[in-house]
């Protein structure tokens, strides 16, 4: 038998028990059709990771303006981490962000991207220009891998990763990743989280 108390919980708080089951529903929705019910014959090609919270501490632009994940809410994130002084996989690493984000077509407005700069380097201005709209956030390195968690702990250039609507690590491809399988796995995540972020932003 249900204690009166507990049946007062629910009624005062349903309200509020209904806004976050909404704004889970993306995320969720996306996770079950990519990994739950796949298509037959169908395998992913980036690695499911226990979604872990991005930090929630302050941080900054090498520009020195505050940033902060929160700021990407409601939608994909891909990340990458690397120095300043951006090696050959750095570089391609950036590559591969932009042109993901531009074959998703009309849903790019969903897709944001950010580069990690794990030390104090400056970035060159040319990538600056070449990537714009890219976020060049200063991390540690320490920090990075704290929140990357990579195939090999030691290395971090030259990875992606998906951070979730929500502001979680879930997804990570490996290096030099294909982009045709990059993007089908992108593609799959909008096209399941598509119907329920529509009806999220309505309300």
């Amino acid at each position: 038998m249900t204690a009166p108390g507990t049946i007062g919980h629910w009624r005062r708080y349903r309200v509020l028990y209904a806004v976050i089951a909404l704004c889970a529903a993306p995320v969720l929705a996306s996770y079950f059709a990519y990994y739950v019910m796949p298509p037959s014959g169908r395998s992913n090609y980036g690695t499911l990771l226990a979604p872990a919270p991005v930090p929630a501490q302050p941080l900054t632009t090498i520009a020195g303006q505050p940033f902060a994940f929160s700021q990407l809410e409601g939608r994909w994130v891909l990340v990458m981490a690397a120095a300043g002084a951006c090696d050959p996989s750095c570089e391609d690493a950036l590559l591969q962000m932009r042109q993901q984000r531009l074959m998703t077509g009309k849903e790019r407005d969903r897709v944001e991207r950010v580069w990690l700069v794990t030390d104090g380097a400056p970035v060159a201005v040319a990538l600056q220009r070449d990537y714009e709209g890219t976020y060049f956030v200063r991390m540690p390195l320490a920090a990075a891998r704290s929140m990357l968690p990579a195939a090999e702990r030691d290395e971090l250039t030259g990875q992606l990763w998906l951070v979730d609507p929500m502001g979680n690590v879930m997804l990570r491809w490996p290096p030099d990743p294909e982009p045709r399988r990059v993007k089908a796995d992108l593609s799959r995540l909008l096209t399941a989280s598509s119907h329920w972020v529509r009806v999220e932003r309505s309300n």
